[in-house]
């Protein structure tokens, strides 16, 4: 058999198969309701056994949830007589760690959604001058605490932070990505 003729051979094959699949599926009824006294569901925070450390181990989205996905968002000028190149127009790690937190938690409240939905986030960190060329993990930490596991918002997202060679503006330390759920309201 040839290259040409296999096609439509293969083709009638599958079109066989579907089709039993699908008189199969006829044939078997309607689907069983689940039953009532199941739960309704829920985003599953698993925290860390033992610890108040402000993030989740992992966190379970059940398939009804809507996913929310935010862009990294970076820092925004805080200094504008500043080089806008330059660190100093962004401020420190801590700082730009509050402001970029602050426009995500605008953005996502324009959205109608909150920070408290924020399931995972990933945190990318520049090395800063002032930390001996690593990155300030400890500024990092002291912004980040400001918005998650407060008694205000005491959710805690998954979260993943690296250490990059560098971002497009030389100033900016911090871009942070969130992907936030929910489950709809009935």
């Amino acid at each position: 058999m040839t290259r040409a003729t296999r096609l439509p051979a293969l083709l009638a094959l599958g079109f066989a198969a579907l089709t039993t699949a699908c008189i199969s599926i006829e044939d078997a009824g309607p689907a069983p309701a689940p039953p009532a006294e199941l739960p309704s569901a829920a985003i599953n925070r698993i925290p860390i056994p033992g610890s108040d450390f402000p993030i989740s181990i992992g966190v379970v989205i059940p398939p009804e949830a809507e996913i929310f996905y935010v862009s990294g968002v970076v820092p925004s000028v805080t200094d504008p007589s500043a080089d806008p190149n330059s660190r100093a127009a962004f401020g420190t790690t801590k700082a730009q760690t509050v402001n970029v937190l602050n426009s995500i938690k605008a953005r996502m409240e324009a959205a109608g959604w909150s920070l408290g939905d924020a399931v995972m986030m990933r945190v990318y960190l520049v090395a800063d001058e002032d930390t001996g060329g690593r990155l300030d993990f400890a500024g990092f930490m002291e912004g980040y605490s400001e918005f998650f596991a407060t008694p205000e918002q005491p959710n805690k997202p998954a979260r993943a932070v690296v250490e990059v060679a560098g971002l497009i503006n030389p100033g900016w330390r911090v871009e942070i990505e969130v992907q936030a759920a929910r489950i709809p309201a009935e």
